[in-house]
């Protein structure tokens, strides 16, 4: 496989676009998640349509860069558009966001289909950018996505401290001097960046889910915010190149949603087996503690059975059936442990008494 990568131009071409659509897509999607606005991706990659088309009507060029401009343009407005609406009415963000998604989206394509109309044959694989076609993606469309995207990186990394308390506390930010309202709008800008450059690969109606993917996935394994950023770039990297291999493993399977299915595939692994909040831990944790619960209790009640009964009742032990019944658990399966640890032994009757040890044990507890 990676001989073949590394000998077809197109594949190779495509992979490396998608892992740098995954890389800045996943750390940029970070902030954006820790902060609730994870579906701010969503109202830019859906009000990006109409830019492209507008773009396409003004310049007349399908080259990518004038398109994405465009598209970047009309995704910032949409954001600004928004966060005027929050901050002017009583609707709230995701009715506002949900509101001009629409109207965008509709205008786009109302917008594309009036120029699919046209006799001109020039308009031809605009929809691309409605669905991602990476195919299409040539090597200087990856050096485009490069750029931009290394750019983001850096203005991440100049203004960490700042996204930082953007993220976590925006008012003791303001409270200390930072322009938090100038630093959100930059990370806006980010968001916009990360969603343009993958607009030709993964389209408009899946590209949010590449902003949110690879940073859910990563919160599951670590509280550090450094280490998340990291993780969720490795995510969305890792996500973009193996979509891109697997989709050419089989005919006609598009590359775009082949990578978003791989990263949602990430998130699911991250949600079940990650090392502290994973699903797959909890249970065996929740069954640990049940366990634990349910011997100290049968130790407690055996205890509590010899205090009550006379000196020559000790030695006849006790049902398992009545220890279950008092400890509401499996005592059966308790008992057995606890005999392995000799903390219990059973008579010949079938009885079950304390040993020395279990008497010191129960007393410790």
């Amino acid at each position: 496989m990676l001989a073949f990568l590394l000998d077809d131009y197109t594949l190779r071409t495509v992979a490396l676009g998608a892992a740098v659509l995954g890389a800045v897509a996943g750390a940029v999607g970070v902030f954006g998640v820790l902060r609730g606005q994870a579906l701010i991706g969503d109202a830019v990659s859906h009000a990006a349509l109409p830019g492209i088309v507008i773009a396409y009507m003004v310049t007349g060029s399908r080259t990518s860069l004038p398109l994405l401009i465009g598209a970047a343009i009309s995704g910032f407005l949409a954001v600004l558009l928004v966060d005027s609406l929050v901050r002017t009415t009583r609707v709230k963000g995701d009715s506002a966001l949900g509101v001009w998604l629409a109207v965008f989206f509709g205008i786009g394509l109302v917008l594309l289909t009036f120029v699919q109309r046209q006799p001109d044959a020039s308009q031809a694989g605009l929809d691309r950018f409605l669905f991602g076609q990476a195919a299409t993606v040539l090597r200087e469309d990856v050096t485009t996505m490069a750029v931009a995207g290394g750019i983001a990186l850096v203005v991440v990394l100049a203004l960490w401290k700042q996204l930082k308390l953007l993220a976590f506390d925006p008012d003791y930010g303001a409270a200390a001097g930072f322009p938090m309202r100038a630093v959100e709008v930059v990370l806006t800008a980010l968001v916009v960046v990360a969603i343009v450059i993958g607009l030709q690969m993964v389209g408009a109606v899946l590209m949010s889910a590449m902003v949110i993917a690879p940073a859910v996935a990563a919160r599951q394994w670590t509280d550090r915010l450094g280490t998340m950023t990291v993780l969720a770039a490795v995510a969305g990297a890792g996500a973009g190149v193996v979509g891109a291999l697997l989709s050419t493993e089989a005919e006609r399977l598009p590359t775009g949603p082949t990578i978003v299915l791989v990263a949602t595939a990430v998130v699911a692994l991250s949600l079940v087996f990650a090392p502290r909040r994973g699903l797959a831990l909890r249970v065996v944790r929740a069954r640990l503690a049940r366990r634990r619960l349910g011997l100290a209790a049968v130790l407690a009640n055996l205890a509590e059975l010899e205090r009550q009964h006379p000196e020559d009742a000790r030695d006849r032990g006790h049902e398992a059936a009545l220890l279950g019944v008092m400890a509401e658990a499996d005592a059966h399966a308790a008992l057995q442990r606890l005999a392995q640890r000799r903390l219990v032994v059973r008579s010949p009757e079938g009885l079950w008494s304390l040993t020395d040890d279990g008497r010191r044990e129960a007393e410790r507890r």
